[in-house]
């Protein structure tokens, strides 16, 4: 856990475009992919989930592990945590396993934010981009048991003293669940300097704290914490998509007359300097699982939006993305 202060909102606000993120999984096929003929099931697929069990990475990836595995796309596919680091040292095992065309990593924004702040010497840049596959928009979440019935309740709290409230998020800074308060404290006119913002390890640490009532909110993707929102355990303010969220009873931010749409999004890489037949079967498997009906069931369960796009097309997104979150980290003095 670790407390970040004086972040400009001014500086993050004209920099990001984010898109919501996503998750997937491939393996190292048996055959050539090139004429979109598959010789048979993916063998020896892992997926890596670079935060804790129970987080936005780790949901989509298992999401993704079933449909792959009940498509019969890929068999026996094995879905691993290895957190740390806001994601980083998931990161250094994806870019160190070079040419290892059976290793897939489920990533996202907050993965390109930790690459900076966390001073990491590998890159996003350095992997093998196979598709993004999701985009999410963010919410404004509290307990049960939170005095904060609705958005303009909290507002009202927060710019009474906003060092008071410690606002919590799954990502590390530069990520969706940093940056997504730290726009609306621009947007409700709060001084960003004093925004007490807490940083977990994936949504996974952050549930505990939004149940124990440690927050005074929590900024998160809805689609992981949606069992705790539908059994009435947390309360959703707000959203921040430009519609509002299938499935949570919550309007959105621009419906309470907040000018911010935020959305996040999440996407798979392989290590680099894979074999092109691997990453022509990677994809393909990826494409196959996006063309399914387990897939498109996976979406509206938890409440995601399709933003399918794979290889170069990700990879020219995935380097914008990058030299964006690089961009606003340093005038923030961050990376």
């Amino acid at each position: 856990m670790r407390q970040i202060r004086a972040l400009r909102v001014a500086a993050v606000a004209a920099g990001i475009a984010l898109m919501a993120t996503g998750c997937g999984a491939t393996g190292k096929s048996t055959g050539s992919e090139s004429s979109g003929a598959a010789a048979g099931p993916i063998t020896g697929l892992q997926i890596m989930v670079p935060n804790t069990p129970g987080g936005g990475y780790d949901t989509t990836a298992r999401a993704a592990a079933k449909v792959l595995d009940d498509e019969k796309i890929s068999t026996n596919t094995e879905v691993f945590n290895l957190a740390g680091a806001g994601g980083t040292v998931g990161l250094a095992r994806i870019v160190n396993e070079k040419g290892n065309g059976d290793l897939t990593m489920l990533m996202g924004l907050g993965v390109v934010g930790a690459s900076y702040t966390n001073k990491s010497e590998s890159k996003l840049t350095e992997t093998t981009p196979l598709a993004k596959l999701i985009e999410e928009p963010g919410a404004i979440m509290v307990s049960k048991d939170s005095p904060y019935k609705t958005i303009d309740d909290l507002v009202k709290a927060w710019k009474a003293n906003p060092g008071s409230i410690a606002v919590g998020g799954g990502s590390s800074p530069g990520g969706p669940d940093h940056l997504l308060p730290m726009q609306l404290a621009g947007a409700v006119g709060i001084d960003a300097t004093k925004v007490n913002f807490v940083s977990y390890d994936g949504g996974g640490d952050l549930l505990p704290a939004i149940l124990g009532n440690k927050l005074g909110f929590a900024a998160s993707g809805a689609g992981e914490y949606l069992q705790q929102i539908k059994s009435g355990e947390i309360r959703v303010l707000a959203t921040s998509g430009e519609n509002r969220l299938d499935g949570v009873d919550a309007p959105t931010l621009k419906e309470s007359n907040i000018d911010l749409v935020f959305t996040n999004w999440r996407g798979v890489v392989a290590p680099p300097g894979i074999s092109e037949d691997d990453k022509k079967s990677l994809i393909a498997a990826l494409e196959k699982m996006h063309a399914s009906a387990g897939w498109k069931e996976a979406l509206k369960t938890h409440s995601w939006s399709d933003a399918f796009v794979t290889g170069d097309e990700f990879q020219t997104f995935l380097t914008d993305q990058d030299k964006r979150v690089a961009d606003v980290l340093t005038k923030l003095g961050l990376a």
